[in-house]
């Protein structure tokens, strides 16, 4: 159910409720909030026409950052938006331009086959069409101002929007992970996600009071949907990235760091679900995480070798 205009697209990247993006609608316009990957594109259209709306009517497509679960099929999409333009962090425009360079680093991580059935292959979007939207930039979508923030910690490209006429914010990555699988009735579970390569603790505290300071009612993450009480997750957050840091630290050295990460990180999370009220053990939490964990341990690692 829409709040406000707002209606949550899952892109079925990886499973169910693991990966959204948003169609914001005002006055018969609208705005897309991340879009996912290739394959995303027909859901990202169909909520068009859920809605009554076509794609001529669709005026702004705005990333959060350019990491491929939430801009792989940023390229696509626009091919069939004919009036939209695309807003993107300064630091993520040129890779929207030309993404040879973000194929070819998770190209060489994952290797093409499996790059191409899990994103499909990443289209340009023509230069005219990209908006480079600095801290404070604001997107007009039919009256309505959705206020682009700096949010760097996640990645040093990445762009938070704050919508003032719900007062919520799109907030990508920056705010962590809450999957509703883990809701009960203490509320929503969260996490901080340091996936590589652009980890920043500093930044990334600094980023969560920013948001907090503005008190939005709620926060919509890419994994996954709307969460409140926002202050509580926020505290979590912070505690979670400093013993994070603490984890990653006291691995400095080892000769088998990451799976030392990997069973440090999985300890943390396993103990803090628990005192939330997750019942189902410590496997199933391992089945909902472990892409997760695995990623948070290499970014870490990738922030001890830089930092």
């Amino acid at each position: 159910m829409a709040a406000q205009g707002i209606h949550i697209i899952d892109t079925g990247f990886v499973r169910p409720r693991f990966d959204a993006a948003y169609l914001i609608v005002e006055n018969g316009r609208a705005a897309f909030v991340d879009c996912g990957t290739n394959h995303a594109v027909p859901r990202m259209l169909a909520a068009l026409g859920d809605v009554g709306l076509v794609p001529a009517d669709v005026d702004w497509l705005i990333l959060t950052h350019v990491h491929l679960d939430h801009a792989g099929g940023a390229g696509e999409l626009m091919a069939h938006l004919p009036n939209a333009r695309l807003v993107v962090h300064p630091r993520g425009a040129r890779h929207m331009i030309d993404p040879s360079q973000l194929w070819a680093g998770a190209s060489a991580v994952y290797g093409e086959s499996v790059m191409e059935s899990t994103y499909g292959r990443l289209r340009p979007v023509p230069a005219e069409r990209v908006v480079e939207a600095a801290d404070g930039y604001v997107v007009d979508l039919a009256g309505r101002f959705l206020l682009c923030l700096d949010t760097p910690g996640h990645a040093r490209h990445h762009l938070t929007v704050h919508d003032a006429r719900a007062n919520v914010c799109f907030t990508g990555d920056v705010f962590g992970l809450s999957y509703r699988d883990f809701d009960n009735a203490s509320g929503p579970f969260i996490l901080p996600t340091t996936s590589p390569v652009q980890f920043d603790p500093e930044a990334l505290h600094a980023s969560l009071h920013r948001l907090v300071a503005l008190e939005p009612e709620a926060m919509y993450l890419t994994h996954y949907g709307r969460v409140e009480d926002v202050a509580r997750l926020a505290a979590d957050l912070h505690a979670q990235i400093d013993a994070m840091v603490a984890i990653a630290q006291a691995t400095r050295g080892k000769p088998d760091r990451h799976t030392a990460l990997i069973q440090a990180l999985t300890d943390l999370y396993a103990e803090r679900a628990t005192a939330h009220g997750w019942t189902q053990g410590r496997e199933a939490l391992i089945a909902l995480l472990s892409m997760d964990i695995g990623l948070n341990a290499q970014g870490l690692a990738v922030w001890m070798d830089h930092a």
